[in-house]
């Protein structure tokens, strides 16, 4: 089988070294890749949201099966303008990946099915919005509505940051035209657990839980990002949560979808927050999240294509979803600045030990040698009996590589170890 994969970070990285696993596949090609990633893959320097030019690539090449990994594409509709001219995939179609596209859309979907997430207002008008935060309660979390790199969210915690961020997302237009829209919504508190899941629209398996670490700095201080590392399984999320979630949360989704006439095919990710009143959605994203797919997918004792092929044709109940019983850690490389400004094209020294546990996003390969070419430039996973054992040997394999300006928090893990302990 000739496979495709769009996107080029550590995300879908990991799904190619997954797919790998797999003597069915004879090659897989990546849209566009990045320089780690050509190591696993063919790379062809095709953007993930060049539509027409992917499905051009894909009938020429007859590729057998394709992945849209990324959220732009998919809510562009890609998978829509890939599955018309025959070529089965894997990911929503572009009325599914709403979900994910309008964060209004999603808000509204929840408080129509009675799906337990934070009180919010939507607002299209700043001098409405800014009003609002004169009275509203305080801290608050803003939400640019459209996409925005998994940037665009401001927990505010006085009322100067609440209108500092209405005014970069509506005004300064911070991110674009997904700013026109903002939801200001309800801050929760609790811990925070991720959980990705397969369904084909008619069954859903979730996948082992993971915890995303936000913050650029250690104790979770510092500017948000797209995921500074993970571990999975979250030690706070339970068998009885877990129960509870599927029959409050992950079931009415799906089915909410249905209803709407937006039956979702693909990896759908839920953003939780365990309150004292319960789980609640925090987000939902219509892909596998990066990094959390960093540490998931090396727990996945299943073969990933038949998984997805299973969803794809709509015979996901009659598929085993199984998982390791272990645990991983993946800490995250980045170019120091990150997620502001920072510089690159250093080169990236990796003894070849290690390879196999790295997911590079933000590396470009120059005359044979590697190069830093993002903010996140790679991924460092381990898996192990022990949480403990796992973060540790993360870190061991992260002092073997070296790069000018390498930053990378030091605590990740330490939460969901004290929790885990208790």
């Amino acid at each position: 089988m000739k496979i495709l994969v769009v996107g080029g970070g550590g995300r879908e990285h990991a799904i190619i070294k997954k797919l790998k696993e797999n003597k069915n596949i004879q090659e897989i090609y990546a849209l566009p890749g990045n320089g780690g990633i050509a190591l696993d893959a063919v790379c062809i320097p095709i953007g993930a949201c060049e539509i027409d030019k992917i499905v051009e690539f894909a009938v020429k090449e007859k590729i057998d099966y394709a992945i849209v990994a990324p959220d732009d594409p998919l809510v562009l509709g890609c998978v829509d303008a890939l599955e018309t001219t025959g070529i089965p995939c894997f990911g929503p179609r572009a009325a599914a990946a709403v979900i994910e596209g309008s964060k209004v859309f999603s808000k509204n979907l929840m408080k129509k099915y009675n799906i337990p997430t934070a009180e919010y207002e939507v607002f299209d008008n700043i001098n409405e919005a800014l009003k609002y935060l004169d009275s509203a309660p305080i801290p608050t979390v803003i939400k640019a509505d459209g996409l925005a790199l998994g940037k665009g969210v401001t927990v505010a915690l006085t009322r100067d940051e609440a209108k500092k961020a209405v005014k970069e997302a509506m005004q300064e237009k911070k991110f674009g035209e997904s700013g026109n829209r903002i939801v200001i919504e309800e801050y929760l508190e609790g811990p925070e657990v991720s959980v990705l899941s397969f369904t084909d629209g008619k069954c859903i398996k979730p996948m082992v839980s993971s915890m995303d670490h936000k913050r650029s700095g250690d104790n979770d201080t510092g500017l948000n990002t797209g995921g500074m590392g993970t571990i999975s399984p979250n030690p706070y999320y339970t068998a009885d949560i877990a129960k509870e979630c599927m029959e409050k949360i992950f079931i009415p989704t799906v089915n909410a979808m249905n209803k709407e006439g937006r039956t979702f095919k693909g990896c759908l990710y839920f953003g939780l927050m365990l309150t004292k009143d319960g789980p609640k959605v925090i987000e939902y994203n219509c892909r596998f999240g990066d990094p959390e797919t960093q540490v998931v997918l090396p727990l996945l004792e299943s073969d990933l294509l038949t998984l997805m092929m299973a969803v794809t044709n709509q015979t996901l109940s009659e598929t085993e979803v199984k998982f390791k019983n272990e645990n991983a850690c993946c800490v995250i490389m980045a170019s120091k600045g990150y997620p502001v400004s920072y510089k690159k094209g250093f080169e990236i020294t990796v003894p070849d030990d290690i390879m196999d546990s790295l997911f590079f996003a933000g590396a470009v390969e120059k005359n044979g040698r590697l190069l830093t070419n993002g903010g996140r430039v790679l991924g460092v996973t381990s898996v192990a009996k022990t949480l403990k054992c796992a973060i540790q040997k993360s870190y061991e394999k992260v002092n073997k590589i070296s790069f000018e300006n390498a930053y990378f928090r030091n605590d990740i893990g330490q939460k969901a170890l004290k929790a885990s302990e208790v």
